[in-house]
């Protein structure tokens, strides 16, 4: 595991502190991938991390004129949230939407996506589509690299060990262009990509002046249906597509796994294009993405970046926990949530996984939900975190506490306390959150006993007292 751990105050000093570099010095940002392929060994070689998570200036989403530039810090949720996002580039805040659970979606950023570099990877798709172009930043210079000449094969990119992701660039979606993005996967959240694909569609009334349909998880990197868009061209929304479908699987190399053989995979994949195609036609290309998305910050549209930076830190990690501000020595606890559990003494957070799969970690991170064994230990130094112990106001409980005692909606209960940190933030951000809300809510959360009915009663029953 990494010995050294960085928190630069600029970009530059990041830059700096990567000067040099031949592999050891890795940026973290989220670290949802990182942390996990560094838990198995994957990452070996790997002696600094520098924490780019609280650089504000990379976080942020802006229109230059027709371009819409994403800064390689700002999150999933971020993206899926953002109206901009929503309205110039449709199929890349779906994907985004898709990603993990709320609290991965907390963590995770774009940038983090597109260099972890798997072709199953949701946001990569869309992107491709959108013919974005990567600025990556070193001491020695920038280069805008066209993200078709990114990626050389699986996991493997031309960022130089000096360079970072600092911002992606494309055209928004201008009138007459329409576009979706469709997942398909074993399970409805915290499932990675069997396949998915984006489609953008350049309309004239009915009529298919252009179209670019890439396709994730069916080759070594994300591909084009070329001789699918190519037949789309001059044709209405309303002409039969067997054809289509059936060019687009043919355009597939994908691989057989555990998940799909590969015959399976390419002829899901032109189910799922003509699927896309057919949503544009419909007026139903925002699938399942409500205009407010919950992200599990307290508000929408919002991300806590945290405090100052704190340059190097050491053993010695100082935070504010609970509302008092504490001292905790590291020791071998690489984790946020061993560190807290194990120093800190806070056994309401439960690991069910360490994968960031069940969500019985879940705490709040400057003001965001987020799994605790995806946090390095040292992201904690002056921050503010909530545990399950800090929900309550002295003996008298959160209304979400009651009323799971109420509903008895506790069995075992070790799934408990992340339901509950999950749903305080829900209930910060919705006041009053219909059934489907709560789901999504809690996507991020797995419970064995309940059967979530009891669970989803107690969330609704919550939001009553609350705003009572």
């Amino acid at each position: 595991m990494w010995q050294n751990y960085y928190i630069p105050s600029t970009l530059d000093d990041a830059l700096r502190a990567l000067a040099g570099n031949t592999g050891q010095t890795r940026v973290i940002s989220g670290g949802t991938d990182l942390l996990l392929e560094m838990e198995r060994g994957q990452r070996k070689d790997i002696d600094t991390l520098v924490d780019i998570s609280r650089l504000t200036d990379i976080q942020q989403i802006r229109l230059e004129g027709d371009v819409v530039v994403i800064g390689g810090g700002v999150t999933h949720n971020q993206l899926a949230a953002s109206q901009l996002i929503q309205k110039s580039a449709l199929p890349l805040a779906l994907a985004a939407w898709n990603v993990g659970s709320p609290q991965i979606r907390n963590r995770g950023t774009v940038g983090g996506n597109l260099l972890t570099g798997s072709p199953a990877n949701d946001t990569i798709t869309p992107l491709f589509a959108l013919e974005a172009t990567l600025e990556c930043r070193s001491t020695r210079g920038t280069r805008q690299i066209p993200i078709k000449e990114f990626y050389t094969g699986v996991r493997k990119t031309v960022l130089a060990a000096d360079e970072m992701l600092t911002a992606i660039r494309f055209k928004a979606l201008g009138a007459g262009q329409k576009g979706t993005f469709i997942k398909f996967a074993l399970r409805r959240a915290q499932a990675i990509s069997v396949l998915n694909t984006a489609v953008i569609l350049t309309l004239d009334g009915e009529k298919i002046q252009n179209a670019v349909v890439t396709l994730g998880a069916v080759a070594p990197t994300i591909i084009h249906a070329v001789e699918a868009e190519e037949w789309l061209k001059g044709k209405k929304l309303t002409d039969d597509l067997t054809q289509f479908a059936e060019l687009v699987s043919k355009s597939t190399r994908p691989i057989g796994d555990i998940r799909g053989s590969a015959a399976y995979r390419a002829k899901v994949t032109g189910v799922i294009a003509r699927r896309a195609v057919e949503a544009i036609r419909d007026g139903e290309e925002r699938m399942q993405l409500p205009e407010s998305p919950v992200t599990l910050t307290g508000k929408p549209d919002a991300h806590q970046a945290g405090k100052p930076a704190m340059g190097s830190i050491g053993k010695a990690i100082t935070a504010t926990v609970n509302g008092k501000q504490i001292t905790l020595q590291k020791g071998e606890h690489h984790s946020l949530h061993n560190l807290l559990r194990e120093n800190a003494l806070l056994t309401g957070i439960k690991e069910g996984c360490g994968e960031g799969e069940c969500g019985a970690c879940t705490i709040h991170l400057d003001g965001a939900a987020v799994m605790s064994c995806l946090v390095p230990a040292e992201r904690a130094a002056g921050a503010e975190i909530v545990t399950i112990e800090g929900i309550a106001q002295g003996e008298q409980l959160h209304p979400l506490q009651q009323a799971f005692i109420d509903e008895g909606a506790v069995q075992c209960g070790y799934c408990t306390p992340g339901f509950i940190m999950s749903a305080v933030k829900l209930l910060e951000e919705k006041e009053h959150p219909d059934r489907e809300t709560i789901r999504q809510a809690i996507t991020g959360n797995l419970c064995r006993c309940t059967g979530y009915y009891k669970i989803i009663t107690a969330i609704e029953k919550a939001g009553e007292a609350v705003i009572a």
